[in-house]
C-alpha cells in the first residue's frame, strides 16, 4: 500500500499537535512547517516509524527572507526521502532573523553535517550542539553571511575584473 499524504500529516499531528502545521501538496513533494523547537524530535520520528521510513535526508539548506516579520526572517529547509515508497517531503522551520539558532539534526544523519555548516557559512545560522559549526567555504576571517539579501552582489572595491568582458560598459557618448 502506498504511503499517502492524509497518513503522514495524521501521524505527525497525533504526535506533535500544533508543533506541525501548514500541510500542503507542492508539486510532487508534501510539504510542511515545524516549530524550530521541535525539529530535531520530528525528524527522528520521521526516520524511525516503522511506516514512516523517511531514512534518507536528500538535502538541508538556509532561505532569508528580509521583508518578513523578525520572527521569520530566515528559515531551514530539510528535504526527506523514504526510498521503499519513493515519498519525498519538505519540512520548513522558520527562524528569528536578530538569532537564527535551531538544534543540529548531524546526530540524526551525519550527512547534515556539511549542510549545516554551509548553512551556517552563507546565512549565519547557528545549529546548536553541531560538533564542529565553522566555515566550510568560505574564509574564517569573513565576517559577513553571503547568501543574506543585505550582502552586495558584488565588489565595488574588485580591481581584477574589466566590465568590458561581462557585457557592461559605459558609454562617453
Amino acid at each position: 500500500m502506498a504511503l499517502e499524504n492524509t497518513a503522514i500529516q495524521d501521524k505527525l499531528v497525533a504526535t506533535f499537535g500544533d508543533a506541525v502545521h501548514n500541510f500542503q501538496q507542492e508539486r510532487d513533494i508534501f510539504s510542511f512547517e515545524v516549530k524550530p523547537e521541535q525539529n530535531t524530535a520530528v525528524i527522528l520520528f520521521l526516520k524511525n516509524d516503522p511506516e514512516l521510513r523517511f531514512h534518507f535526508l536528500t538535502d538541508l539548506c538556509g532561505i532569508h527572507y528580509p521583508d518578513s516579520d523578525v520572527d521569520e526572517q530566515f528559515a531551514v529547509v530539510y528535504h526527506m526521502h523514504n526510498w521503499y515508497e519513493n515519498k519525498r517531503i519538505k519540512i520548513k522551520a522558520f527562524l528569528n532573523g536578530e538569532k537564527p539558532e535551531i538544534k543540529t539534526i548531524s546526530n540524526i544523519f551525519l550527512s547534515s553535517n556539511w549542510m549545516e555548516r554551509e548553512t551556517f557559512d552563507f546565512y549565519g545560522v547557528d545549529f546548536i550542539g553541531h560538533p564542529q559549526l565553522k566555515r566550510i567555504l568560505n574564509m574564517d576571517e569573513m565576517i559577513s553571511h553571503p547568501m543574506r539579501k543585505e550582502f552586495p552582489m558584488e565588489d565595488g572595491g574588485r580591481t581584477d575584473k574589466d566590465d568590458r568582458f561581462f557585457g557592461r560598459t559605459i558609454d562617453n557618448c
